[in-house]
């Protein structure tokens, strides 16, 4: 301004400098203006950018400070997938890599950090770089959860989920104790299943071996050691298919055309196997059945089944079919010889109740002869001695009857053995009361050598064999002596019945056993029919009493009889038996109860008791019986008592009722019936049994000994 005072610019220039001056203030003026105002706007931006820095680092520290109080272990990756934080547990289980997880760090870079630690802990087929790409692949995934397994026999479960903005979160958690458990529990249910399998395995009849898919054996039961022949120490786990096979090669055979060879092509197969069958022999006396099987994970099952007695059995009818073939026509002639056995044997029948029959009917017509004759009105003596005669006849029809029913019972296989201790001494004194009285009638000199010897026998058998054979003696001995005793054995005695009779021809030894078959044809029916013998080799072979014969024409007889001794025991015979033997007769005065459906045995009964001066009480039934005792009112002293009464009444039954109203008083039973039943009925009730028909002195003795007793 001073200048454009002091210019004499006539012009002007100067003025006009002055007055662009004077702008350039004003515009200088006002750019300061604005300068200062946006230098205001400035300080008060980066006051509120500080606040917010203050701010934004307080949320990261808060941040920081809530991800480190999470268990696992926490880390973020932004989308640039680059490691914006983590905490101080991220990691943790790979110590050689924790320094170097660090913000900024790239994802891809961690993966393989990870992949590289010491600590981690990959499956013998996986390699690193393998893991890597697995790894990388799974992070594709918006979600992932697997497990690591590290050093120790320690696992981590890796989470890793994708954020909204495209980042990352990724969480470690510690699972080892559950994985622990879990392997623990897998563990005992695998060793529960292992077991129930073992179990299973050992239970079956069949010997089974398991094999995995490189032929290894991983199962087996102890069956298959057996029926292989193979010690149990050599069945280990893990040995090979081939060593097994091997060991068995010596001792087995493969039948139908198959081979070893076969087995291993069908083994060694890398394609699907077809289940395999086949047979073996193992040594000369054992067939298997062989089943093998693929399994799923293309190991395979061999089961061994004994088939030992099944192909023996099947072998067996084979020959069976074949020998039945061969015998067809030499059956047919046994078959033809069996019907001319059968027809002979018929006629053997039939000669049998010919000469029974012929038998029977000559005593019956003699005795029928004396009785006619005696109405003719004979003298006291004829009549005396004819009554004798029609005595034996009748005699000897009973005796007839009882061989009979003997040999009948002997032949059915039904009679009945009660085996006791039977004192030999005894048997030999009533079969000399018996036959003392024949022997002398024939001027023979009988003679018994007591015993003491107690025997295990039959009684009644042993009584019936003893019988015969003396009877026999006493009947084919004319002149000299028969002599009945014993001789002492090492557990046993012979029973020896000696005669110094005829004799009895080598050739005719065995026929005298047979029925009907007598030395001498022409002797009577009272004087036997030839059924002795037969009797008494029958039961010898039912007693189990050996039987010997020993004979020189015209000198005599022996016939023996072997029986075991009751060891250790002898019998002494009691003088008070011989005491009741003699109060045996006395029955005179005596009240006996008779009860016999049948009127003319009743009858017959009573005149005999009579005869004895015993007071007989008949009756015909056992209502009967009990109406006369009422209205006499007298207790008999004894009862005689039919088995079988009408109205399907016993007589025992009667013989109890009796008692129960009149008092205890002693019984007999006589029976027709032979059979056991009856007989362990009787025994039973404490009641004698006397069979018919009826002995007068064998009723008489019992009757003697109850009323004794």
């Amino acid at each position: 301004m001073m200048r454009v005072e002091k210019s004499t610019d006539a012009s002007g220039a100067a003025y006009a400098q002055f007055q662009r001056a004077a702008m350039l203030e004003q515009e200088v003026r006002a750019r300061t203006n604005d300068l200062e105002r946006a230098l205001e706007l400035l300080n008060d931006s980066n006051s509120r950018l500080a606040q917010a820095n203050q701010e934004t680092e307080a949320a990261r520290a808060d941040l920081a400070n809530a991800i480190e109080t999470v268990q696992e272990g926490f880390a973020l990756f932004n989308r640039d997938e680059k490691l914006v934080l983590c905490n101080s547990r991220f990691g943790l289980h790979m110590p050689d890599i924790k320094e170097r997880l660090s913000p900024g760090l790239r994802f891809v870079e961690y993966v393989e950090l990870v992949s590289q630690s010491r600590y981690l802990s990959l499956p013998k087929a996986l390699t690193s770089q393998d893991w890597v790409k697995r790894r990388v692949a799974r992070h594709a995934d918006d979600h992932v959860v697997f497990n690591v397994r590290l050093s120790g026999n320690r696992w981590i479960q890796v989470s890793e989920h994708r954020t909204p903005d495209g980042g990352t979160v990724i969480l470690q958690t510690d699972v080892s104790d559950i994985m622990r458990i879990e392997r623990e529990e897998r563990d005992r249910i695998l060793d529960d299943k292992a077991s129930l399998i073992r179990a299973t395995l050992e239970h079956i009849e069949q010997g089974v071996c398991i094999f995995d898919s490189k032929h290894r054996l991983i199962g087996w039961n102890n069956r298959a050691s057996e029926l292989l022949a193979i010690p149990v120490s050599q069945f280990q786990m893990g040995t090979q298919f081939k060593t097994l096979t091997n060991r068995l090669s010596a001792d087995v055979t493969f039948k139908d055309g198959f081979t070893q060879h076969d087995l291993l092509y069908w083994v060694n197969t890398q394609t699907e196997r077809e289940p395999l069958q086949f047979e073996m022999d193992r040594g000369r006396f054992k067939m298997l059945l062989v089943f093998a099987q693929e399994m799923p994970d293309k190991g395979f099952v061999i089961s061994f089944t004994d088939v030992t007695a099944e192909r023996k059995s099947a072998q067996a009818l084979i020959d069976a079919k074949n020998l039945l073939e061969n015998r067809v026509k030499a059956r047919t002639v046994e078959l033809a010889e069996a019907l001319s056995e059968a027809e002979r044997a018929n006629a053997s029948k039939s000669r049998f109740v010919a000469a029974a029959s012929h038998d029977l009917l000559q005593p019956l017509s003699a005795a029928k002869l004396y009785v006619a004759s005696l109405r003719n009105g004979l003298g006291e003596t004829d009549t005396h001695e004819v009554a004798i005669k029609a005595e034996s006849a009748l005699n000897s029809v009973e005796h007839i009857l009882e061989a009979l029913l003997d040999i009948s019972k002997l032949d059915s296989g039904k009679a009945a053995v009660h085996l006791s201790a039977v004192p030999v001494g005894e048997v030999f004194k009533q079969m000399e009361d018996a036959f003392r009285p024949v022997a002398k009638a024939k001027g023979l000199d009988l003679r018994v050598v007591p015993t003491t010897a107690l025997v295990k026998s039959d009684a009644s058998y042993l009584r019936r064999i003893l019988q015969n054979l003396l009877s026999n003696a006493i009947r084919y001995t004319e002149t000299g002596k028969v002599l009945v005793g014993v001789r002492r054995r090492k557990d046993a005695i012979s029973i020896e019945v000696l005669d110094s009779g005829v004799g009895i021809p080598a050739d005719q030894r065995e026929i005298v056993f047979q029925e009907f078959q007598r030395l001498h044809s022409d002797a009577s029916a009272a004087q036997g029919m030839g059924l002795g013998l037969a009797i008494v080799e029958r039961a010898c072979e039912l007693l189990n009493h050996p039987i010997h014969l020993r004979s020189k024409l015209g000198k005599g007889t022996a016939f023996s009889v072997e029986v075991p001794t009751v060891q250790g025991q002898d019998y002494s015979r009691d003088s008070s038996a011989e005491i009741q033997e003699q109060r045996a007769g006395q029955l005179t005065n005596t009240i006996v109860l008779l009860i016999e459906n049948d009127k003319d045995l009743r009858n017959a009964l009573a005149i005999t008791m009579e005869s004895w001066d015993v007071d007989v009480i008949e009756a015909a039934s056992e209502i009967q019986a009990v109406d006369l005792l009422r209205e006499i009112e007298i207790s008999p002293d004894a009862m005689v008592v039919d088995f079988q009464l009408d109205d399907g009444k016993t007589g025992t039954e009667a013989v109890w009722n009796i008692k129960a109203e009149f008092g205890s008083m002693p019984a007999l039973i006589i029976s027709a019936n032979r059979s056991l039943e009856t007989a362990e009925e009787c025994k039973s009730n404490g009641l004698t049994l006397i069979h018919k028909p009826i002995n007068d002195k064998e009723l008489k003795h019992q009757l003697s000994s109850l009323l004794s007793r």
